[in-house]
């Protein structure tokens, strides 16, 4: 009997325990190539230790044993020929350590994978305490990253723990050191990648995306506007992510209070994946 995995969906927020390989666990899942195209994710392959995770779950006050839930879908898979088992069916993203991530997927709604580049370390974090009210330039200097020579609003997508558009004067490492310390507001870890700007690009809140983006642009100092909340996954193609073609770089960034990794698309896509839904 195959060994179990543990998959981590984004941005659906659930761990499945599965027999499954991911690309057979993908088309298992998948709605098909059918009218609305709405299946998207992004699969995690997460660390095991024989029929247990290979990590510990961050503390979530106690209303569940995530430890223990992953353990019997792990075990159901394993021993009871189940082909899958859901291990945690909702918030598994923010309770799970980036540190845990072995392999990334991202898969179309017709259930084709498509496998990242292996992940890499970009930044740690010091742990020093945030201020709603520190501008960009002094955010880069707290957390050792040098000060860009010019500040211009990037569009970010991102993923989980929710799903929205925004607009920044961040840099990719300094929005996950703001988003997870910002007071309030912050994530326990964030998904996102970064956008193309691209005129001519749909979006439902074009006014609001344009008034944010000359907002940011004649305010060096401000830090993020936000643009569209809800789903956005399932709209945005993956050829608007910077990094898909390699020019800029660019993938699926994934950050917490401790690291930050960048996962990058394959230079070389089949044009098979490219065709589908």
């Amino acid at each position: 009997m195959p060994q179990p995995k543990l998959v981590l969906n984004i941005p659906h927020g659930i761990i499945t325990a599965t027999s499954f390989s991911i690309p057979d666990f993908a088309r298992h899942r998948s709605p098909g190539a059918g009218k609305y195209y709405e299946g998207r994710s992004i699969l995690v392959d997460l660390a095991l230790e024989g029929n247990a995770p290979g990590f510990q779950y961050l503390d979530e006050g106690g209303w569940r044993d995530a430890r223990a839930d992953t353990v019997e879908a792990l075990t159901a898979v394993a021993e009871e020929g189940k082909r899958t088992k859901t291990a945690l069916s909702n918030n598994a993203f923010s309770c799970t350590p980036v540190a845990a991530w072995r392999s990334v997927y991202v898969a179309k709604t017709s259930g084709d994978v498509l496998q990242l580049d292996p992940g890499r370390e970009i930044a740690r974090f010091p742990d020093i305490a945030c201020s709603q009210h520190m501008a960009p330039d002094a955010i880069a200097e707290a957390i050792g990253q040098p000060v860009p020579d010019r500040r211009a609003p990037r569009l970010y997508m991102v993923l989980s723990p929710i799903q929205m558009l925004v607009l920044s004067n961040l840099t990719p490492i300094e929005y996950v050191w703001y988003a997870v310390r910002r007071p309030g507001k912050r994530f326990r870890a964030v998904a996102f990648t970064e956008l193309h700007d691209k005129p001519g690009m749909r979006l439902a809140a074009t006014a609001v995306f344009e008034d944010a983006h000359t907002e940011l642009s004649q305010h060096a100092d401000k830090k993020t506007k936000t643009i569209v909340f809800g789903d956005c996954f399932n709209r945005v193609q993956f050829p608007a992510w910077v990094g898909y073609d390699h020019e800029t770089p660019g993938g699926l960034y994934v950050g917490d209070q401790r690291s930050m990794q960048l996962w990058q698309f394959p230079k070389r896509i089949s044009h098979h994946w490219e065709r589908e839904y």
